[in-house]
């Protein structure tokens, strides 16, 4: 290798690459290297975080007029700057490390051929060959078997079998030795070529900003960093393991193999349940920008939709707080499917009080899901806080909810498929968050709305039902799968069910009445009301029995009825306004109770 970085290395020198040069290669100078741009990471992280946390709140708190505003957007600009050279200097530390780790491999593969070639008293060459000496007797005169040169075959699995058979037993063990030492030098040069390719892609563009077809760049520049470390660092990933065996792992990492974790991972360390709230936040923060790179240029409806919804969830990460408001942490991010979004208000690791509300029909990664699904949590969180500060209540997107564009009246083309998968990936992120909490008994609240309260009863269903969850708060429910709160399997005095007069959703009619619902999507939303009426004594819903009814079991606090059906110009404003102090307070603080462990304190209503 020419130099410790291998820029222009072997694969610069191509064939003449030897196994002598091979051996001579200082794998700790690209180490040293990868140090040093792993230092200049974290002065940029540290710098970033003090322009962010410091310099922009003080300069907003202490100037304004305009002056003080342009001040802000250049320090704004200024992080964003930090921010890319701590990920593409991070990225440099993680590609030289990996390209050490893999020239490491072929040393030892080459000096183990050295060593065997020794210990036989073989000579290895300069070309690699092997000759070894005279051994065995001859068949006709007794004598021993002249000896002889193996020249070595890099892809021994593309050379055919040649038919012979040399006599002299040192032969086929030379031919091995040479063998293995030129599948070492060609596998080297590989490696040295594929990360030659890669850091010569990692430079920065001149200038003072970091435009966004820069973080498009730096998108690739990750990925391709990915896919040469996949051997280095992503196979140490514990995929398999329970979130509390996560939280162990991350535990026993050292320092710079978390902040390589961090720089190249940051989508599978962000999205991974069991890591602690900062560390995912911090991952997800980074991996935001990286998604907003990918998508960036792209003219297909969903990307600029995702986009959209990314760009305003990074606007509201960046704002300031103000007095008493919950700060936000982002715990999970990612444009698969419909789009992944798990948002904090209040950190959950530290909160004695944690609730997960999980969204339904029609939900997925736009600018309605920030604007209106994030107020839901951050208004719940907000509310919960004033009775008991320890408290984070979290929005989850963690799911491809049902996408129904004629409507609700429609819901029954959703299925539960969805929810069963949707209530596996649940119940794994509770127990991140039970792992990752710092109380011995946390209080936890699931909530689900709409079709994602038929997601929580799903949750509910699995082997030991969602762990850690104490109290279950259901709002705009078509039914759950379970015909009685006591399945839910925290005791029916911890079912907490609103259902507005007006929500439609709540008189879905089961499916025995499919007839009347047929004639019920005809005459619109006020059809599915036309069949509650004439099957007055029907308490069952397209998913099970009613979780507002009587029969049901559960708790059902007071919901404002909501604007009527018709005539209202808001057919659907009841099953939405279940969270909002405004619209609905008798609801919404009922639900803020519940998740601040006041449950016992919310005023009930007679069921259906």
């Amino acid at each position: 290798m020419s130099g410790p970085v291998g820029a222009g290395g072997l694969s610069a020198l191509g064939a003449t690459l030897t196994w002598a040069k091979l051996r001579e290669v200082k794998c700790a100078e690209l180490e040293e290297a990868a140090d040093g741009w792993g230092r200049v990471s974290n002065r940029a992280d540290a710098a970033r975080d003090r322009i962010d946390t410091q310099l922009v709140d003080d300069l907003r708190r202490t100037q304004k007029g305009e002056a003080a505003r342009a001040a802000v957007r250049r320090l704004r600009r200024l992080s964003m700057n930090f921010q890319y050279i701590y990920t593409e200097c991070g990225l440099l530390r993680t590609t030289l490390n990996s390209l050490a780790h893999e020239v490491k491999a072929q040393q030892r593969v080459l000096q183990g051929a050295l060593d065997d070639a020794a210990a036989l008293k073989f000579t290895v060459h300069p070309d690699g060959s092997v000759t070894y000496p005279a051994a065995g007797e001859g068949l006709v005169d007794g004598k021993p078997l002249a000896g002889g040169r193996a020249s070595g075959v890099p892809n021994p699995g593309l050379a055919g079998p040649s038919g012979l058979v040399a006599p002299n037993p040192n032969a086929a063990k030379a031919q091995d030795i040479a063998d293995r030492v030129a599948q070492a030098v060609r596998a080297a040069a590989d490696v040295d070529w594929r990360y030659a390719k890669i850091l010569r892609a990692l430079k920065a563009e001149g200038g003072l900003s970091v435009p966004a077809a820069t973080w498009t760049d730096a998108a690739g520049d990750a990925a391709a960093v990915r896919q040469a470390a996949s051997g280095y660092l992503e196979q140490g990933i514990p995929y398999d393991a329970s979130p509390a065996e996560r939280k162990a792992w991350w535990a026993g990492l050292t320092d710079e193999q978390r902040e390589e974790y961090l720089a190249v991972y940051p989508d599978r360390i962000g999205n991974l349940d069991g890591i602690p709230a900062l560390v995912r936040d911090a991952a997800n923060r980074d991996n935001l920008q990286l998604l907003m790179g990918k998508l960036e240029g792209r003219d297909d409806e969903d990307s600029v939709t995702k986009l959209a919804a990314l760009r305003e969830i990074d606007r509201q990460l960046r704002a300031v707080r103000e007095p008493g408001e919950p700060p936000m942490y982002l715990l999970g991010i990612g444009d698969q499917g419909n789009g992944r979004a798990i948002v904090s208000y209040g950190n959950p690791d530290t909160s004695r009080n944690v609730a997960a509300y999980v969204p339904g029909l029609n939900t997925s990664l736009d600018e309605e899901f920030v604007s209106g699904d994030l107020k839901r949590a951050r208004d719940t969180a907000s509310a919960a806080r004033e009775i008991d500060h320890s408290t984070a209540a979290i929005t989850w997107l963690g799911y491809d909810a049902p996408q129904i564009p004629d409507g609700l009246s429609s819901l029954a083309v959703a299925g539960t498929e969805r929810a069963e998968t949707g209530g596996r990936a649940f119940r794994e992120f509770m127990s991140g968050m039970v792992a990752s909490n710092d109380h011995d008994d946390p209080h936890m609240t699931a909530i689900g709305h709409s079709y994602g309260s038929r997601t929580v009863g799903s949750a509910t269903q699995q082997a030991g039902g969602i762990p850690g969850v104490d109290d279950i708060v259901l709002v705009g429910s078509p039914g759950l799968g379970v015909d009685r709160a006591e399945d839910l399997g925290v005791g029916k005095d911890h079912v907490f069910v609103g259902a507005a007069d007006n929500d439609v959703v709540t008189h879905l009619p089961s499916k025995g009445q499919a007839v009347l619902a047929a004639a019920g999507r005809v005459l619109g939303p006020a059809g599915s009301l036309a069949v509650d009426v004439v099957h007055p004594g029907d308490d069952d819903l397209w998913f099970g029995r009613d979780p507002a009814s009587e029969g049901f079991g559960a708790r059902r606090f007071t919901a404002d009825p909501g604007p009527p059906l018709i005539g209202s110009g808001r057919p659907f404003g009841a099953h939405s306004q279940y969270f909002d102090p405004n619209l609905d307070s008798v609801s919404a603080d009922s639900i803020a109770m519940v998740v601040a462990g006041r449950g016992y304190q919310v005023k009930q209503e007679s069921g259906r």
